[in-house]
């Protein structure tokens, strides 16, 4: 009996929800290139799951929406908690309809730390999958580092820290020095100047509370 060709089995995988709030192609476009600038190392590429639930169909073209997103490098592979007639739009244009549950909504718990014992220079980008992140060093200006879980910097941050990337809002950003470029948690984020203006020491934890991030001092 000649040997199968292939092996069809089940798995599951981490795959960031795009949540649509408005049906305006163009300021969904506006946003998402500033949001963009910020990580274009993450982002791009990677694949991604529309959630439609607040879009009123005659109002939306999901071809439209497919093929601006393609045009910014980014990868749709689906739609979820979407209308009947929406998941027929998606059909018609190759995407699948995706069931919501825990594969999407629930992030993936860290089960291991990765530890980096040097300073992460400009240009270079870290990423702890599935882990934390430990930086014994720091975090150059124009350098990215990013986990699933929660980054620790034993030095100055002066680039971007992402923590929480597969969506746990559990997740926090210590730093000995901050003075990061960006630093988003679950993917709400704040810029240089938010940080500064919260700043009142050197040492600090940022951590999200009711989908706000709050900052606060650190004893050392």
């Amino acid at each position: 009996m000649p040997r199968s060709s292939f092996e069809l089995k089940g798995s599951s995988f981490t795959l960031s929800v795009l949540h649509l709030k408005t049906s305006n192609l163009e300021q969904i476009k506006s946003e998402l290139v500033a949001k963009l600038a910020l990580a274009p190392h993450f982002f791009i590429g990677a694949p991604l799951v529309l959630n439609l639930s607040q879009i009123v169909e005659k109002e939306f073209n999901i071809g439209d929406l497919k093929q601006m997103l393609a045009e910014m490098d980014l990868v749709i592979v689906g739609i979820t908690e979407a209308s009947n007639t929406l998941i027929e739009q998606a059909k018609s244009v190759g995407l699948a309809s995706i069931k919501t549950g825990k594969s999407v909504n629930t992030p993936t718990i860290p089960k291991t730390t990765k530890v980096i014992k040097k300073t992460v220079r400009s240009g270079q980008q870290v990423y702890a999958k599935n882990a934390d992140l430990i930086i014994i060093g720091s975090v150059s200006n124009g350098a990215e580092v990013i986990a699933d879980g929660s980054i620790h910097i034993h030095g100055t941050i002066r680039g971007k820290a992402m923590a929480g990337a597969a969506g746990d809002k559990h997740s926090v950003v210590i730093a000995h020095n901050l003075q990061a470029e960006l630093i988003s948690i679950a993917g709400q984020y704040w810029l240089n100047d938010k940080i500064q203006e919260q700043l009142e020491q050197p040492a600090n934890c940022i951590r999200l509370e009711q989908e706000n991030l709050i900052l606060e001092p650190l004893p050392f």
